[in-house]
């Protein structure tokens, strides 16, 4: 078979065009830029240009698949349904792959990809072989178990084209406002996606939001499992110390794998033991040491770019590092979100723990921005705000000088330890300075 991906370097379509390759299929995939993830395909045989042309679109194409950021009129998109190549998007290409499997889906807001992850080691550990594809680097498998393990995303509601025999639900709140009409949209999607689980949800018990659906998980001829560090308190506090990735959203993800695993007949001991030597997710909390002119340094990389995420992220790195000096660095994460939620990342930003955050330009998300956005909010303008509350050490440094201005503040011993926080491309950061 031959497949054909538009947006091949994204980090969900990349896991579905690794398991084609693993599978012995023919794949080949454009993107805008050259990255890692598409040197890696490009490694193991994939054919992949940049920039997208209608020539490279033949009618011998069995299946092409395209990531929801790319638009009807794209050239390559358009000559395929000329052609009349069967087109799925990602998440559709997923959902019929899914189809052979006993599909396991992890959503909400926040904490997908570690608590995917950290069940897809347990299953692993267990000896149950099973595939997944998560929105990592190195995020897939290609398993000869019958379960499949994937992320199934909220955006633009993707998760509507699964009908998932586990759902584990880790939170719901306000988020992806660009497509999103407001919290009353995001509950009724979700309340949709409930009604297509066929056997059990594990759902967050501390969460307000999923509360508010509780009563329709209980009506429904399903089976439920909560996960709660407020009512499992043992369990966590024997998580919290065994895991090695810190922060209490981490053992609330650990539980949530924890409660999955024990579902699918896993022993809670047998999970325990693997989540001992789970060494995290990357570009989630993920670290690296270096040095600068014999002195030592640490670079903390996160993926952080909502309010709630990044006040998880800042109790994490605090609570791991209380005594050393911390500099911070947010690169705010399109500017439809900042202006949607400015005040909660004023809120959040303003009571930073460290000693510095830096807040630097915001990353332009192309297709998903709209001019009045743009004109209303900016690094310089978050700063601003937080200075009017009364926060201290918050400053803006432009994107171009950033690296520059860390690694000479490294060299004169004004931080310790970097944590970087976006879901932008600052995350370079990491190599630039170390």
């Amino acid at each position: 078979m031959k497949v054909h991906f538009i947006g091949i370097g994204g980090i969900g379509l990349s896991g579905l065009a690794h398991i084609y390759l693993e599978k012995g299929e023919q794949v080949q995939g454009s993107d805008l830029v050259e990255s890692e993830i598409t040197k890696g395909l490009q490694k193991r045989g994939a054919n992949v240009w940049l920039g997208h042309s209608a020539d490279k679109i033949s009618s011998d194409i069995d299946l092409l698949v395209y990531s929801e950021a790319v638009s009807e009129d794209n050239m390559e998109l358009v000559r395929a349904k000329e052609l009349g190549v069967k087109c799925l998007s990602g998440a559709q290409a997923i959902a019929e792959f899914s189809q052979a499997y006993y599909l396991i889906a992890v959503s909400g807001m926040h904490g997908k990809t570690t608590t995917a992850s950290m069940l897809a080691h347990i299953l692993v550990e267990a000896g149950l072989d099973p595939t997944y594809i998560i929105g990592a680097k190195n995020g897939w498998r290609l398993g000869q178990g019958k379960y499949l393990i994937i992320e199934a995303d909220d955006y633009k509601a993707k998760f509507l084209h699964y009908s998932p025999d586990v759902l584990v639900l880790t939170n719901i709140e306000e988020e992806h406002l660009d497509y999103f009409k407001g919290l009353e949209h995001i509950m009724r999607v979700f309340g949709q996606y409930i009604n297509q689980v066929k056997q059990t949800i594990v759902y967050n018990g501390d969460d307000e939001k999923i509360s508010n659906l509780k009563s329709q998980i209980l009506n429904l001829n399903l089976k439920s499992q909560i996960f709660s560090l407020k009512k499992q308190a043992e369990e966590a506090g024997r998580l919290q110390k065994i895991l090695q990735v810190p922060g209490k959203h981490n053992i609330s993800n650990a539980l949530a794998a924890l409660e999955a695993a024990k579902y699918l007949g896993v022993g809670e001991a047998q999970g325990r033991e693997a989540l001992e030597n789970f060494r995290g997710v990357w570009r989630r909390l993920e670290e690296k040491e270096f040095k600068i002119k014999n002195l030592k340094f640490k670079i903390i990389n996160d993926y952080a770019h909502h309010p709630t995420e990044i006040k998880a992220v800042f109790e994490a790195v605090k609570e791991k590092y209380p005594n050393k000096r911390v500099w911070a660095v947010f690169q705010p994460h399109q500017y439809q979100r900042t202006f949607k939620l400015f005040d909660k990342f004023v809120k959040v930003l303003s009571k930073h723990p460290f000693d510095k955050l830096i807040i630097t330009d915001i990353y332009d998300v192309a297709g998903r921005e709209n001019q009045e956005a743009k004109v209303k909010v900016s690094a310089q303008k978050l700063v601003k705000q937080c200075f009017e509350m009364r926060s201290q050490n918050i400053e803006y440094v432009g994107k171009a000088g950033l690296a520059d201005y860390l690694k000479k503040s490294a060299g004169t011993g004004e931080w310790q330890a970097l944590l970087i926080m976006t879901a932008g491309d600052i995350y370079k950061l990491v190599d630039q300075i170390g």
